[in-house]
This record gives structure tokens, C-alpha cells and sequence, in this order.
């Protein structure tokens, strides 16, 4: 079974930064690809950023040059540094492992920027 927890959601004002982090356990966490989603209100999830455990990255347009994704292999935690945040950035992030061809999710944080 694959546990996924994330912490780093919170307020800020559009232009300011911040870090989500995603631990995982109950996984060989080095084989798994990595991913952030997000859903606002009214909205489909869609797909934030992706790593894979060969390091390919892969980003929606809309945060193109300002989200980076990132893991540590030693602490089997993800990272989403998020830059220039946006008010329409705001969203509940999931922090998700897929393997085997499923998806398994986190609880989910939520982050809100202010104009």
C-alpha cells in the first residue's frame, strides 16, 4: 500500500512563493513517477507537474517557468516549489505516485493567493 501526505498549503499573496512537499511511504519510491494536481472549484483536476524516476519532467502550460518539481530520493518525499503565484493558481493540490498503471493519491492541501 502507498501513503502519500502532503503539508505546505497555506495563504499568500499573488507574486509570493511556496514549497508543497509530499512524503511517501509503503512504496520503492525511486521507481515510482511523481506528480502534482490540482482542482479549483468548478474545475476538472488536471495536471500540474510530473517527474518520473528517471527524471523527465513535465509541466502545464500555465505554470511553465514558475513550478518546479523535485524529489528526494533519501527522505521518499516530492517537492512543488511554486513562484510568482497567481490568484488563479489557487486550488486544493494533490500529491500523487503512480505505479503499476494506477494512481494513488494524497489527502490533498490547499492553496489560496490573494490579489
Amino acid at each position: 500500500q502507498v501513503q502519500l501526505v502532503e503539508s505546505g498549503g497555506g495563504l499568500v499573496q499573488a507574486g509570493g512563493s511556496l514549497r508543497l512537499s509530499c512524503a511517501a511511504s509503503g512504496t520503492n519510491f525511486r521507481l515510482n513517477a511523481m506528480a502534482w494536481h490540482r482542482q479549483a472549484p468548478g474545475k476538472q483536476r488536471e495536471l500540474v507537474a510530473r517527474l518520473t524516476s528517471g527524471g523527465s519532467t513535465n509541466y502545464a502550460d500555465s505554470v511553465k517557468g514558475r513550478f518546479t518539481i523535485s524529489r528526494d530520493n533519501a527522505k521518499n518525499t516530492v517537492y512543488l516549489q511554486m513562484n510568482s503565484l497567481k490568484p488563479e493558481d489557487t486550488a486544493v493540490y494533490y500529491c500523487a505516485a503512480e505505479l503499476f498503471g494506477v494512481t494513488v493519491w494524497g489527502q490533498g492541501t490547499q492553496v489560496t493567493v490573494s490579489s
